[in-house]
C-alpha cells in the first residue's frame, strides 16, 4: 500500500483557493491496493465520482453532494465573471456587475445542477439531504452578489463536512453503551471512516467501544459483489489495530450458531419512518439470521439518513446496477455466458429485526423515530 490512512484524515473534504477551491477525496476503488485522493473540481466530475464509488457510504455521499453543489456554482460563475473577480472571489473589493438577467440564468441553471446530481445514486437519502441543505442557502442568498453565493455555498458545504465527524463520535459514544464486554461483533458492508467524512458510523461504534474494552472481536461480511467488507472495513480495522476476522456472506449463522457473535452493528443508506432500513445488500439475511439465534441487531446512521417522508421500506427506492459486478471479478468472468444477472446495491430490513438506532442523539427503538426526531 503506497501511504496509510491517518487516523483523523478526512475521507472528503474542502480545499479553499483564491478561486473558490476543489473537492478531495479518497479513490475508494483502489483501496486496499492503493490509498490515493484525486481532486474533483466540476459537477460532472462529481456526478461520475459518486456513480462510480469513487465516493461511497450514505454521509461521504452527502458531503459529495454538498461539494458537488459548490462546485457547480463556481462553473456558472466563471461564465459571466471577469477574469480578476475569478481569481480571486474573496475580494469583495471587485465589482461583478452582473446582470439581473445574468442572476436570473444563474439561479435556474444552478438547481438543474442540483437536481442532476441528486440524479447520481437514487437510494442514499444523504445526498438528497445535502443538497436540500444546500438549496436552502441559495434561497437565503438570492438578493446577493453571486461571488457572495458561491462563497456561502463553500461555507456551508465545510460546515456539513466538519459536523459530520462530531456526529459520528457521538453516534460511537451512545453505541458503545450496548456493546457488551469481550463482545463478537459482526459488522456487513463499510460503515467506517471512509464512509463518511471521519470515524463512521457502525465503525464509529466499534472503535469507541474498543477505546474501552481491548478484548472484542470484529467479524466483517466480505460484502459481494463489490466487496466493501473485505477491501474496506479490514483496511480501516487492521490500521487502528482492532481485533478483525473477514468471513464470506454466507457464513454469518455459522458463527450466530457457534455463539461467537454477541451483536451486530451495521450502517445505513436510508431509514423510513417506521424505521424500515434499506442498506447494503445481503443485510437482510443477516438481520434475519441475527433474529432467529436472538442476537441484538443495531443500526447506526446519523438522522440526515432518516427519512420521515416516506411511511416504510417498502417506498425505498433500490439502485440496481451494473450485472458486471456479480459477473467478473479481477477482471475475469467467473460465471458462464448467457446467466441472467439481476444486482441489486440495497435491501430493506424490516423494522421488527431491528433493536435499535443509534443515532447522535441517542439510541431509538424503531417505532420512536417519528415522535423522538419529527420536528
Amino acid at each position: 500500500m503506497t501511504q496509510e490512512l491517518q487516523h483523523e484524515e478526512k475521507t472528503i473534504e474542502w480545499c479553499k483557493t483564491q478561486s473558490g477551491g476543489y473537492s478531495l477525496m479518497v479513490d475508494q476503488t483502489k483501496i486496499p491496493y492503493t490509498y490515493e485522493k484525486v481532486e474533483i473540481k466540476t459537477l460532472n466530475s462529481m456526478y461520475d465520482a459518486i456513480k462510480t464509488m469513487i465516493v461511497r457510504g450514505a454521509p461521504a455521499i452527502g458531503i459529495a453532494g454538498a461539494h458537488g453543489c459548490a462546485l457547480f456554482a463556481l462553473e456558472l460563475l466563471s461564465k459571466i465573471a471577469p477574469k480578476e473577480a475569478l481569481e480571486d472571489i474573496w475580494n469583495k473589493n471587485i465589482p461583478l456587475n452582473t446582470t439581473e438577467s445574468q442572476k436570473t440564468e444563474f439561479f435556474k441553471e444552478l438547481e438543474k445542477g442540483f437536481d442532476y446530481l441528486n440524479s447520481s445514486r437514487p437510494t442514499a437519502v444523504n445526498l438528497l439531504w445535502a443538497i436540500g441543505e444546500q438549496k436552502k442557502i441559495v434561497e437565503n442568498s438570492k438578493t446577493l452578489d453571486l461571488r457572495d453565493v458561491c462563497a456561502n455555498l463553500i461555507e456551508h458545504a465545510i460546515k456539513l463536512e466538519n459536523d459530520d465527524i462530531k456526529i459520528n463520535k457521538s453516534i460511537g459514544d451512545y453505541g458503545a453503551q450496548v456493546i457488551p464486554k469481550g463482545a463478537g461483533i459482526l459488522t456487513h458492508c463499510n460503515a467506517g471512516a471512509l464512509a463518511t467524512v471521519g470515524y463512521g458510523t457502525a465503525l464509529g461504534v466499534i472503535r469507541s467501544a474498543f477505546a474501552k474494552d481491548k478484548t472484542i472481536q470484529v467479524f466483517a461480511d466480505e460484502t459481494r459483489p463489490r466487496g466493501q467488507g473485505a477491501k474496506i472495513t479490514t483496511f480501516e480495522l487492521v490500521r487502528d489495530n482492532i481485533p478483525v476476522t473477514l468471513i464470506t456472506d454466507g457464513m454469518c449463522s455459522y458463527f450466530m450458531r457457534n455463539k461467537m457473535i454477541d451483536v451486530v452493528v451495521v450502517g445505513a443508506d436510508r431509514i423510513a419512518a417506521n424505521g424500515d432500513t434499506a442498506n447494503k445488500i445481503g443485510t437482510s439475511t443477516v438481520a434475519i439470521a441475527a433474529k432467529y439465534y436472538n442476537i441484538p441487531f443495531y443500526v447506526a446512521a446519523p438522522k440526515s439518513t432518516i427519512d420521515l417522508s416516506i411511511k416504510s421500506g417498502n417506498d425505498i427506492i433500490i439502485e440496481l446496477r451494473d450485472e458486471e459486478e456479480v459477473t467478473m471479478v479481477n477482471g475475469k468472468r467467473i460465471c458462464a455466458e448467457g446467466v441472467k444477472i439481476i444486482n441489486p446495491s440495497f435491501d430493506v430490513t424490516d423494522n421488527s429485526l431491528i433493536a435499535g438506532i443509534i443515532t447522535e442523539d441517542g439510541i431509538f427503538k424503531p417505532e420512536e423515530l417519528k415522535q423522538k426526531l419529527q420536528k
